[in-house]
């Protein structure tokens, strides 16, 4: 190809959008410093006199397609809390998208998959980043035995196809899809060019063969998959591991699931021989939940199929600074705003002057509203210096009027706290339950309809 043939572009690496000339900010997403320098050649034609030559497959009757039943359709990795945020088991042929930070434990895992799957499946694990020798000794760590698994460092994707098709594995495995690169296109390894060529090759590669496919994805500073977004919509699940490195829990959430829900989440514990499954993680975050201290509240939520008892902690003190300071772990902050802004405004508990700092025990992330009333609560307790009785369970949407609105799943929440040994449970009015069966006796459930009847607790 002649050199005046190829021509520079600059894409953004947030959006995808192409630009002409570098510039400081991108002019489709606003995004700042996100433009990268790639260079292309011109497309080859692919049709002649304006018809097309190539034809890889027919159109059919959807009525005519035969769907073997019998074939499994779910390949169950042996992780159970893995196979929960997949939906039951990675399906057969189809793309997963695992991302995550640097040393989170996404290629642990992934080996630890390797080792449940070695008997009667072949896995072909490809590593772009690790030696053999660097992966043999983590493999011997976590006790992978890797009869049937196949080990190939190789960054060339046209190289890892024909590995595929001369070792036709049950599962191929990619860490990472940035560190790929294919020779037809002419930019770096990890540019957008670069990763979408890759994936669309891989994933073309998993569907025909019917090949379930694992790829690892790097994440960028603001925590999102490194790379074009369209290389999201490309897989049929995106996983996300949450946590941090310094503590022990570690969390899979499905953003994406063509196959299952993406409210389910898998819960692990870093050990020293690898991710350990946590069953019960309700027991597991409120193990070491102190005693009669003030700023402390439970709350149940619900992921997927199951509640959970996370603790929701408060410090309330006497701010030093122009403006007070405020320091969200966990919660969304401007949730957090909203509900500071209904105490002062309805409460009358003004903490214009206090320095507000929330956390969720355990590294959990709770999104859900449901999350509201228990936030309200460790806040109050803390302000006043009143402990909650740490038999209680509170749950509630908060308006912006102070009223407390309604939750799903109420009766599961229910039986989950008392399940754990919890006594009382405050939950919105419109939400009292109309079958009170299977529940302990002594039991209490404390039914309000505004955050001002909460203020009967701190009396």
């Amino acid at each position: 190809m002649a050199k005046n043939d190829l021509k520079t572009v600059y894409v953004c690496k947030e959006c995808g959008h192409v630009h002409p000339k570098w510039s400081g900010k991108c002019r489709e997403c606003g995004s700042w410093d996100s433009l990268e320098e790639e260079v292309t050649s011109p497309a080859q034609p692919s049709f002649s006199n304006g018809v097309s030559i190539v034809h890889s497959t027919e159109a059919e009757l959807i009525s005519d397609i035969d769907l073997d039943t019998r074939e499994e359709v779910r390949m169950e990795t042996g992780i159970s809390e893995f196979d929960r945020a997949l939906g039951g088991g990675i399906v057969k042929g189809s793309v997963v998208l695992i991302s995550g930070e640097p040393g989170i434990g996404k290629s642990t895992i992934l080996l630890q998959i390797c080792k449940s799957l070695d008997k009667g499946r072949k896995i072909l694990y490809v590593s772009g980043e690790e030696s053999s020798t660097q992966i043999k000794l983590r493999a011997e760590r976590l006790g992978v035995v890797g009869d049937n698994v196949f080990l190939l460092c190789e960054t060339n994707v046209d190289v890892i196809l024909s590995y595929v098709d001369k070792i036709s594995p049950d599962l191929l495995i990619i860490d990472s899809i940035q560190t790929t690169f294919s020779p037809s296109v002419d930019s770096i390894p990890g540019s957008i060019s670069q990763v979408k060529q890759c994936a669309l090759s891989i994933i073309h590669k998993s569907k025909d063969a019917s090949i379930s496919t694992v790829l690892v994805g790097h994440v960028n500073k603001d925590g999102g998959i490194a790379g074009p977004k369209v290389l999201e919509h490309m897989v049929d699940v995106v996983l996300t591991f949450e946590g941090e490195r310094s503590q022990f829990y570690r969390l899979i959430r499905a953003s994406k699931n063509r196959f299952g829900s993406t409210n389910e989440i898998g819960v692990f514990e870093m050990g020293d021989r690898g991710l350990i499954e946590v069953t019960d993680p309700s027991r597991a975050l409120l193990s070491e939940k102190p005693k009669n201290v003030a700023g402390s509240c439970t709350v149940c939520v619900h992921e997927g199929t199951r509640p959970i008892l996370a603790e929701i902690q408060a410090l309330v003190s006497k701010t030093v600074y122009p403006a007070p300071k405020r320091v969200v772990t966990g919660l969304d902050y401007n949730r957090v705003s909203i509900l500071l802004a209904v105490i002062e405004k309805r409460l009358g508990i003004y903490l214009s002057s206090q320095d507000v700092y929330l956390n969720v025990i355990g590294g959990l992330r709770l999104d859900e509203p449901s999350s509201d009333l228990a936030i309200v609560m460790s806040i109050i307790s803390a302000y006043r210096n009143i402990e909650i009785d740490d038999k209680t369970v509170a749950l509630g949407e908060v308006g912006l009027l102070g009223e407390v609105r309604s939750v799903s799943f109420i009766t599961s929440r229910i039986k989950e706290a008392s399940r754990l040994g919890y006594k009382r449970i405050i939950i919105p009015k419109s939400s009292y339950p109309k079958d009170l069966k299977g529940l302990p006796e002594g039991f209490e459930i404390v039914a309000v309809k505004s955050i001002t009847e909460i203020l009967k607790l701190f009396a």
